[in-house]
């Protein structure tokens, strides 16, 4: 077997938003949100299903994975490989949209039902060292949670360090899924969640169409163009910054590049 990345755009659409598989997105909501009996997710509507994005363009849009369950709850799940000024912004003004597009002016607040966002990020952004956090509006001096209907979870996978030997919920092995599928050649043998084990077949090269492997290195080389363009815009601050003066380590401070890089500058 030779699994994609899953933090490849392409593969985490196709993957968490197969309307033919719902029952992996079902899986994942249920161990990120640790809903158990009959709290548990039974169906979703997917309201954005996956479909391979045109290349013609030159452009892939990036499509988060939105959707509800039995209970009308919504859910939003979204990818992101690279922190921005602003997130945690965009990220409330993204679940505060979904909250409020629920109903039209003039109904009736009762009609709102809870969202819950999911962001799975390749960098680290709370102080919790735990590799997941879940963050509510709270009272600050009783814990009360009084506002209820908003929820944000997020995943941080630089902090997730686990070993195969080493998962132990089912959350554990979804996120050794998502950090680590491409550099895998089989599906581990402790996963026995059915969500799960189907996840690691669609992420399997060898069930891709052409197409979906060209829309998916398109989207790898489009990230790898765009990783070559920052290193050379940190290069260049980093000469202008050893041109005033200052030091390798300083520069290296100042900079997102290593100490020995800006050395070889």
């Amino acid at each position: 077997m030779k699994f994609v990345d899953i933090k490849n755009d392409i593969a985490f659409r196709k993957i968490f938003g197969n309307e033919s598989r719902k029952e992996v997105l079902i899986s994942f909501l249920n161990a990120v949100l640790l809903f158990q009996n009959d709290k548990k997710i039974v169906t979703v509507e997917i309201l954005i299903p996956y479909q391979l994005p045109s290349l013609k363009g030159g452009k892939v849009t990036i499509v988060d994975i939105k959707a509800k369950d039995q209970n009308n709850k919504n859910y939003i799940v979204e990818m992101q490989v690279a922190d921005v000024d602003g997130f945690d912004k965009r990220v409330l003004y993204y679940a505060s949209k979904s909250y409020s597009s629920q109903i039209e002016r003039g109904d009736l607040y009762e009609k709102l039902n809870p969202t819950f966002f999911i962001g799975i990020l390749d960098f680290e952004i709370t102080q919790n060292p735990d590799y997941i956090s879940r963050h509510k509006i709270i009272d600050i001096e009783t814990g009360e949670n009084l506002i209820s209907d908003i929820e944000f979870n997020f995943i941080e996978l630089p902090k997730f360090n686990k070993k195969e030997t080493e998962l132990i919920t089912i959350i554990d092995q979804w996120v050794y899924f998502i950090k680590n599928a491409e550099n895998l050649e089989v599906i581990p043998s402790s996963v026995n969640d059915q969500g799960l084990k189907n996840a690691y077949e669609d992420a399997d090269k060898h069930n891709w169409t052409k197409d979906e492997l060209e829309a998916y290195d398109y989207v790898l080389m489009r990230e790898q163009d765009e990783r070559g363009r920052l290193t050379k815009v940190q290069k260049d601050i980093a000469k202008s910054l050893l041109k005033s003066g200052l030091s390798a380590k300083e520069v290296a401070m100042h900079t997102q590049l290593t100490e020995e890089q800006v050395r070889k500058l």
